[in-house]
């Protein structure tokens, strides 16, 4: 069992930080948890960049099956001391067993699902123009492309999956697949969790005898550490997943630099829910309202994908959903948020809401036992405070959501128009409801990254046709996802080689096809097996 040392561990070695620091906090009590973790200064940081800088080279020269293998080895090294990260995990984040354990559990298989990524080898784009030189009136050259990885790579771990989107998370994994060594900044919400896990990353990097920078985790402020990380020459690309003010500072650091280098940020969102008549209507209204509620109140809200903003139609059928999700929440009870400062801002938030001009408190849940465990709130508004109240429309972290009532499509159409770009969009219909659905589908595209139906956007499937990203501010940059095997492409470019002599060719490009991938030649996919 791996003994927590409160140590950020450099290229592989342990190292003490030489500034003062800060322990873990339990978030359910409030107690501090042993050890203190001390936080790296600017010279110690730069160890950190160097060491990945100069583990670039050997590390984006193996093999698919040399970094299948270590991914795969992270996951099983993960799995290992999965006992011991679970239970600080939810020491240090209040989350509950069943939660993290889950969360664990897809922490290793998107380790094991890039793996196969990496096997498979379609991530390469491997393209081949073979040359014309009897092409009239000009001959062509043989041209080819493939895909190489950035460099070192910052990853910022996030509050509320202290697992899934933290050190190892998607975000760590992407980037090793492609090919980059990764510098992780840990939460200092979850330091032990932090420290277990990249302790068991580095265990990998070892035992698959890869150069020891291929992986750091440090510890520091975000102000200062996190900023000095974007600056550091040596860093090709940036993962962050928090707040807006927090994405958009890392945005600005990164784009002031000299050589500006992509930060792919996911922000801020309210994840809109539209409710069409069919959905409530013949008595269905209170079931559904039962299943808004239950989303809503998930994980006491501290989802990136929780549905903040729900749109609902006027008359009877609209007024009994609004009814029965005003008594689940006001029969629900406040569960423990991650730190002090987000149950605060979430305070924040729904006073905002509360004293907006057109915004109606429908009913307040009762707050927990346990510390920052603040009541949910529901409310509602019009379609007119919608776009005269700003605060009706930006985020709340937690448990809050606002019901926003419309009269016809058109001023739902409007509503919608005036949003900002969204992660989710939720559709809710009934068979009766899709020529409606139709119409919204082109408006609802240009809004979000993911369009779902009869569901409910918590909850993310990691797989191959996930798109966890959207239009700003969901997002710096909607071309990609943060979950799901698209996200590899984050961290790459393409390469194309003209008339290279064949033995000077990547393997990915050549005709012989060591690698045994698919390849495009001539516009034409040619499988592996063909």
């Amino acid at each position: 069992m791996t003994t927590l040392t409160g140590h950020s561990i450099i290229a592989g070695s342990p190292t003490a930080g030489k500034l003062p620091g800060s322990a873990g906090v339990a978030a359910a009590t409030g107690e501090s948890l042993e050890p203190t973790y001390t936080y790296v200064d600017e010279d110690q940081l730069a160890a950190a960049t160097q060491a990945a800088a100069e583990a670039f080279d050997a590390y984006r020269a193996t093999s698919p099956a040399e970094r299948a293998a270590f991914l795969e080895r992270v996951a099983h090294e993960i799995e290992a001391d999965g006992e011991a990260i679970v239970a600080r995990a939810v020491a240090e984040s209040g989350l509950p067993l069943g939660r993290l354990t889950g969360e664990l559990g897809r922490t290793t298989g998107q380790l094991r699902m890039f793996a196969e990524v990496v096997r498979v080898g379609d991530h390469l784009e491997s393209r081949i123009d073979p040359a014309l030189p009897d092409r009239s009136p000009l001959p062509r050259a043989d041209i080819r492309q493939r895909q190489v990885p950035l460099g070192p790579v910052a990853v910022f771990g996030a509050s509320n999956f202290p697992l899934a989107f933290s050190v190892a998370g998607g975000d760590t994994a992407s980037a090793l697949a492609a090919g980059c060594p990764v510098v992780v900044k840990a939460h200092n919400a979850h330091p032990g969790t932090s420290e277990l896990v990249g302790t068991a990353v580095t265990r990998a990097v070892a035992a698959c005898g890869l150069p020891a920078g291929v992986f750091s985790l440090v510890f520091g402020s975000g102000t200062s550490v996190g900023q000095a990380l974007v600056r550091d020459p040596r860093i090709k690309a940036v993962g962050f997943t928090g707040s807006r003010a927090g994405g958009l500072a890392l945005v600005a650091a990164a784009a002031a630099r000299r050589e500006p280098i992509p930060v792919y940020a996911e922000m801020s969102s309210v994840n809109p829910v539209v409710v069409l008549p069919g959905s409530i209507g013949d008595g269905r209204a209170e079931g559904l309202a039962a299943a808004y509620v239950v989303s809503l109140t998930l994980g006491s809200g501290q989802f990136c994908t929780n549905p903040g903003l729900t749109f609902v139609p006027a008359g009877p059928d609209g007024d009994a959903f609004l009814a029965a999700a005003a008594r689940a929440v006001a029969d629900a009870t406040g569960q423990t948020m991650l730190t002090t400062g987000i149950a605060q801002a979430f305070g924040k938030g729904t006073d905002a809401l509360r004293g907006a001009a057109g915004v109606t408190v429908e009913a307040e849940g009762a707050p927990g036992q346990a510390a920052n465990a603040p009541a949910p709130l529901l409310a509602s508004t019009t379609t007119a405070a919608l776009r005269d109240e700003a605060a009706v429309s930006e985020e709340v972290f937690g448990a809050a959501g606002v019901v926003v009532r419309w009269g016809d499509v058109n001023e739902l159409a409007d509503a919608l128009r005036g949003l900002e770009g969204q992660l989710t969009v939720t559709v809710q219909a009934a068979d009766s409801d899709h020529e409606v659905a139709r119409t919204l589908m082109p408006l609802l595209e240009t809004k979000a990254g993911r369009i779902l139906f009869n569901g409910w956007p918590t909850g993310v499937e990691v797989g191959h046709a996930m798109v966890h990203g959207g239009p700003f501010p969901a997002t710096s940059d909607p071309r990609t996802t943060s979950v799901g095997s698209l996200a590899i492409y984050r961290f790459q470019r393409p390469v194309a080689y003209q008339d290279v002599p064949a033995d000077l060719l990547p393997e990915a490009t050549r005709d012989d096809n060591p690698w045994g991938l698919n390849q495009r030649v001539d516009g034409r996919l040619r499988l592996a097996q063909d």
